[in-house]
């Protein structure tokens, strides 16, 4: 067998076996992924911290009061939701034997008055008295011990005078006792402001709290004229934040209005609370409220601005890989590349890049798709495929 005669019977099976198996290596190889890509470009990036838990809104002043001593409701001026003004009488406990001890006090306060009336009246007559004497004795018509006896006598009355003054200044401070004793049984508002809740009805018996045991007071009084928000920040955040930096607050029960606010302060403290990270408290003035207007207890979430650059190059923080590093596609080889990269100023939208991008290179943001590793053929997503 000759060898044109091998190459005639040889080389078509070849040729059919090399077609063959380059048809299957080009059906089967792995098709390019689609990935969403975005430009470099230049921006301001903020460098913030948000509230670990939900913030409150706290009013400036808030009372919670509760009369002294405990007795049944004589008189309630005022209904949940009321506006009061400072020194207005909000409730008052039954209290007539204390109102008899004032009139019996007042009572015996004008005897002791009556009574200084007559007695001083007496002391000056025989001080006058004593004066006659003594002229008289001076001429020879009475004895010294009729001079003595004129001057003694006024003495004890000038003495009468004086503790009778004494009783009713005893009498006056008995009326006192009783007017504080009254006070007690007593509430008025201390500021201006609005009646939140109120615990008891009119004729109930109202229990003020003692000491360690949480009894509801019997009105909760509220400034809602001035707010602010209380929101608890992580400790490892806490030595950032200072008074006066800029506030961004967002309201669960108003979504749609967002409002601007400054740290009032930073609690000197942290606060331990069993099974929850260890926080630090940070009061938070509103610019302006809201328009609507604002309930104490809303929920609020804070986000405090630590740092601003501005016209930095950044990009997206989701497209950022552990270690500093992003994933480019190379738009000759059409692969995924990884780039390290110098990061800077960053917050949960944004990341400033210091150094390893160009202002226009495109970086992969889709890094959760399946298939996204170096060194994969990728392709651009189409408006389609991103919204996939």
């Amino acid at each position: 067998m000759n060898t044109s005669f091998l190459l005639r019977r040889i080389l078509p099976a070849a040729l059919v076996l090399v077609l063959v198996v380059g048809g299957f290596l080009w059906t089967t190889r792995a098709k390019p992924i689609s990935v969403v890509l975005k430009s470099v470009d230049r921006g301001n990036v903020e460098s913030t911290v948000v509230n670990t838990r939900a913030g409150t809104v706290e009013a400036c002043q808030r009372t919670k009061l509760s009369t002294i001593m405990g007795g049944r409701i004589e008189f309630l001026g005022v209904k949940e939701g009321d506006k009061v003004k400072k020194g207005q009488l909000l409730m008052k406990l039954w209290n007539d034997d204390q109102k008899a001890q004032q009139t019996l006090a007042e009572a015996q306060r004008a005897v002791s008055a009556q009574r200084v009336k007559e007695v001083c009246t007496t002391a000056a007559s025989s001080r006058r008295e004593a004066e006659r004497q003594t002229s008289l004795k001076n001429k020879g018509f009475v004895s010294d011990a009729r001079e003595d006896a004129a001057k003694s006598e006024a003495d004890v009355r000038s003495a009468a005078c004086e503790t009778a003054r004494a009783d009713v200044t005893q009498a006056s401070a008995r009326v006192g006792v009783t007017k504080v004793e009254q006070g007690r049984m007593t509430l008025y508002a201390p500021f201006d402001g609005i009646v939140a809740k109120i615990v008891g009805e009119l004729g109930e018996y109202s229990t003020p709290s003692p000491p360690g045991v949480p009894t509801p007071p019997a009105i909760d009084l509220i400034d809602d004229t001035c707010l602010y928000i209380n929101a608890p920040m992580d400790e490892i955040d806490a030595p950032k934040i200072k008074a006066g930096l800029p506030v961004r607050v967002s309201l669960d029960a108003l979504p749609k209005q967002p409002l601007q606010g400054k740290v009032r302060r930073v609690a000197p403290y942290v606060l331990a609370v069993e099974k929850q990270a260890r926080t630090v408290d940070v009061e938070v003035d509103f610019d302006m409220p809201a328009s609507g207007g604002l309930l104490v207890g809303y929920s609020a979430d804070v986000e405090i601005v630590l740092a601003t650059r501005a016209n930095v190059l950044r990009v997206p923080t989701a497209a950022l890989i552990e270690g500093g590093r992003v994933m480019v596609l190379n738009a000759e080889s059409g692969k995924l590349e990884e780039r390290k990269v110098k990061i800077g100023t960053a917050n949960w939208e944004f990341t400033e890049i210091v150094e390893g991008l160009a202002e226009g290179e495109r970086i992969v943001v889709s890094l959760e798709r399946e298939g996204v590793k170096v060194g994969a053929r990728a392709t651009a997503a189409t408006a389609n495929e991103k919204s996939k």
